[in-house]
């Protein structure tokens, strides 16, 4: 395990949600995608900070959150894990 920058991993994870939420039109702003804001609002349980945190790769995320996620970004779970 000494081999395995959790660091850098938990930053490629967040690259990856950050390209995921990307991927998603915003209903609010034309032409612009999803803000972590409206991710947020459309997930009723994952608050923009936390979106954020995980985005900059800065917390371990929970199970619970991680099925929340796969839900609101309209992916299917293990699509998570594909960065």
């Amino acid at each position: 395990m000494d081999d395995i920058d959790f660091k850098e991993e938990r930053k490629r994870f967040g690259q990856h949600i950050l390209a995921l939420r990307q991927n998603i039109k915003s209903t609010e702003y034309e032409g612009r995608p999803i803000s972590q804001q409206e991710l947020a609002d459309r997930s009723e349980y994952i608050n923009k900070k936390t979106i954020g945190q995980i985005e900059r790769g800065e917390i371990n995320v929970k199970f619970d959150t991680l099925i929340a996620l796969a839900k609101v970004l309209e992916v299917e779970f293990d699509e998570l894990f594909k960065y």
